[in-house]
C-alpha cells in the first residue's frame, strides 16, 4: 500500500507538471516587442519597492527590499506604518495598483499608459491620503541614464498583453524556483523579485563568510558577505537581446566558467561572469520545467563542488 509520504509527493509532482511542463504554458516574450513597457514597469516597481525599503526593518542581504509573486501579480507583503500595516500590490489580472491597510481603507490606481512622473505623483498622494507618511530618494537605481521619478515623462508605455505574459512567466518560474529551493536545507533566500535589477531570484548559501570585496559599496558588501550560488530570471537588456535564466557563484571558484552544465544550450558569459540559458530555449523544450531544473541543479553543483561546499549537510536527501 502506498505510504502517505509517497502519496503527498506524487500529488505535488503532478501539480508541478500540470502547471509548468507544457510548452504552450510558457508564452513568448520578445524584448523588442515590449521594451518601452518593460522600462516603464521597471520604474513603477522601483517606486513601490523604495516604499518598502524606506519603511521596513533591515534584514540580512537586503531581504527587506524585494517584491514577491502573488496570485495576481507582485506584492510588497506587509509593511509597518504609523497605524498598523499596509501592503501594495500590482494586480496584473485587472491591471491596477492596489494599496490596502489594516485599518480598512485602501486606494486603487489603474495601470495604463502614463508617465512615470504621473504615476509617482498619484501613488505618493494616495499613500498620504491613507496616512502613510514616507519619503523616498526619487532617483532610480541600477539603470543607465536615470531620470528622477517626478521628472520622468520619457517612460509612459503600458501594453497589457505583454505585462500579462511577463507575469505568467514569473508565475511559472516562481513554481520551479520554489521546487528547486525545497531541495536545500542550508540557508536559502526566499524566491523574490528585485526591483532594482528587475529580476526574479533565489540564492543558496554555503554558511561560510566570503572574503571582503575590495572597493565594494555598502550594498554589495551586505549582499555578498557570505558565499552564495544564485539563480534567476531576467527579461533581458544591453547585449542580451532577450529574456534569460542566469546562474552565478560569488565568489566565483576557479574553473567555474569552464564547468559542463545542462542543458546543452546553456553557456557561460565571460563578461557577466554568469551562466545563461535563454528563455526561448526553455519554453520551446519538450519539458520546460525539466530543462530549467537541469540548469539550476547543474550550475549549482558546478559551483558547490569547486568551492567545496559541505553538500551532505546542506542538501535534502531524497
Amino acid at each position: 500500500m502506498e505510504s502517505a509520504k509517497a502519496h503527498i509527493q506524487k500529488i505535488a509532482l503532478v501539480s508541478h507538471d500540470d502547471f509548468t511542463a507544457k510548452p504552450e504554458s510558457w508564452p513568448a516574450l520578445p524584448l523588442e516587442a515590449w521594451q518601452d513597457t518593460c522600462a516603464t514597469l521597471h520604474m513603477w516597481t522601483q517606486i513601490v519597492g523604495k516604499i518598502r525599503l524606506a519603511m521596513s526593518p533591515p534584514i540580512n542581504h537586503w531581504w527587506e527590499v524585494p517584491l514577491y509573486i502573488s496570485a495576481r501579480g507582485l506584492t510588497t507583503s506587509a509593511i509597518p506604518y504609523q497605524r498598523g500595516i499596509f501592503e501594495v500590490g500590482f494586480d496584473f489580472l485587472r491591471h491596477n495598483l492596489v494599496i490596502q491597510t489594516s485599518e480598512g481603507p485602501g486606494k486603487t490606481i489603474p495601470l495604463a499608459p502614463r508617465s512615470v512622473a504621473d504615476f509617482y505623483k498619484e501613488f505618493m498622494a494616495a499613500l498620504a491620503a491613507l496616512g502613510v507618511e514616507v519619503k523616498i530618494w526619487n532617483m532610480p537605481v541600477e539603470v543607465p541614464n536615470p531620470i528622477a521619478f517626478d521628472r520622468d515623462t520619457q517612460h509612459a508605455s503600458y501594453d497589457r498583453e505583454y505585462v500579462s505574459r511577463f507575469w505568467r512567466i514569473l508565475l511559472l518560474t516562481n513554481s520551479v524556483f520554489m521546487e528547486f529551493r525545497s531541495r536545500f536545507i542550508g540557508k536559502n533566500s526566499p524566491v523574490h523579485f528585485f526591483w532594482g535589477s528587475f529580476d526574479l531570484a533565489v540564492t543558496r548559501f554555503s554558511g561560510r563568510r566570503a572574503p571582503e570585496r575590495e572597493g565594494a559599496d555598502l550594498i554589495t558588501r551586505e549582499a555578498y558577505s557570505h558565499e552564495v550560488i544564485s539563480a534567476g530570471f531576467w527579461p533581458g537588456g544591453g547585449e542580451i537581446k532577450g529574456p534569460a535564466f542566469y546562474a552565478y557563484a560569488a565568489p566565483e571558484p576557479v574553473g567555474y566558467g569552464q564547468s559542463p552544465v545542462r542543458p546543452a544550450k546553456a553557456f557561460y558569459h565571460s563578461g557577466m561572469k554568469e551562466f545563461l540559458l535563454m528563455y526561448d530555449d526553455v519554453r520551446l523544450d519538450p519539458s520546460p520545467r525539466s530543462a530549467l531544473l537541469e540548469f539550476l541543479q547543474s550550475t549549482y553543483e558546478a559551483g558547490a563542488n569547486l568551492a567545496k561546499w559541505d553538500r551532505a549537510e546542506l542538501e535534502r536527501m531524497a
